[in-house]
């Protein structure tokens, strides 16, 4: 399978130019120039640089140039200390993954989706000097399989009109169910050999997100280890999840979660990016902050030994707060040791 060369080991940057206040001191004090420092000191190659249209854009599509001046300062900081940047459009006008924030009719609404289109011809005439360091998400997590239609065929509008600004920057589509893994076999074959295919990682759900205030049927005081057996998994499950997740059928119940896990998980990606000649992207993967330290290490080890197996490029959420911060407190014990798994 090819790979996505320059985007294998990242961190999101989540929190500061999306699903934040936008406020002129969250882009000045959130994230600054000695975190991207710090990122390439880890070792890491890039970054995954989440936006919200708000950030550009007022509710009437007025272009916001102190918003863009922060995102060319962010794309400049990357560029000093050598990382790759993933511009991944969180939120457009008419649609958020988030129903909290009140956005809706953009699969159904031509204006909305001339607006989504026009913002990234911008994108991609302010930033064409910087596509050798860039690759374009276009949209965020689309949430329903009815969508997946209308999805590829807003995608293909998009690529076909950034094309004529950057014509071999990569760009980055996901699919349904909040960029799963199983919906790439319905997503349109690679518009081109720059087009690469990305989901979302964090499973199982029961152990990422343990006591997670905004899973439906979770209990907030529930906490899990990865020694327990499958057969602990998949009850834990049925009893705190009440949405569609990964099951565990085919596992021996009593054996403790292991490698074959996400081999078997990732399997048919790897199959479908090698058949369309694409590589594969997870541009979210992680572990809640409400689950012990050393039990979030265990599942690094074990989803990054898969990750490099395939060659899959990945960008963990989140460097900071957003309830899976790496900077946090919590994380001091193993940060160490983690960021070498990424």
């Amino acid at each position: 399978m090819k790979k996505f060369a320059g985007f294998q080991h990242g961190i999101n940057l989540g929190g500061w130019f999306s699903q934040c206040d936008h406020t002129k001191e969250t882009y000045e004090e959130f994230i600054k120039e000695e975190d991207f420092r710090r990122i390439r000191e880890w070792g890491l190659d890039h970054v995954r640089l989440p936006i919200d249209y708000d950030l550009v854009e007022q509710k009437d599509g007025t272009r916001i140039e102190e918003g863009f001046g922060y995102l060319k300062r962010a794309v400049s900081w990357a560029k000093k200390y050598g990382l790759n940047l993933v511009l991944d459009l969180h939120k457009t006008y008419g649609y958020s993954f988030d129903s909290g924030e009140g956005e809706g009719g953009f699969f159904e609404n031509e204006t909305y989706q001339e607006r989504f289109y026009s913002l990234w011809e911008e994108l991609a005439r302010r930033f064409s000097s910087d596509t050798d360091m860039l690759a374009f998400e276009l949209l965020n997590e689309v949430t329903e399989k009815s969508y997946c239609r209308e999805w590829n065929r807003i995608a293909a509008a998009a690529i076909g009109r950034i094309r004529k600004i950057v014509p071999d920057v990569p760009i980055l589509v996901g699919g349904y169910y909040n960029n799963s893994i199983e919906a790439l076999p319905d997503l349109d074959p690679p518009a081109d050999e720059h087009v690469i295919y990305n989901f979302h990682c964090y499973e199982p759900l029961i152990f990422t997100h343990q006591g997670a205030y905004w899973v439906p049927g979770m209990d907030t005081s529930f906490r899990l280890s990865l020694d327990e057996p499958y057969r602990v998994l998949e009850e834990k499950t049925g009893q705190y999840i009440t949405q569609a997740v990964v099951g565990f059928d085919g596992f021996d119940p009593d054996s403790a979660l292991g490698e074959e896990y996400f081999d078997r998980y990732f399997k048919e990606a790897v199959r479908i990016a090698e058949e369309r000649n694409t590589a594969l992207y997870c541009g979210e993967y992680g572990v809640i902050d409400l689950a012990d330290p050393e039990e979030t290490l265990k599942w690094y080890r074990i989803i990054s030994s898969v990750f490099e197996k395939y060659g899959i490029g990945r960008a963990a959420w989140n460097y900071r707060a957003k309830d899976f911060g790496f900077t946090d407190p919590h994380m001091e014990g193993v940060l160490d040791e983690i960021v070498t798994l990424l």
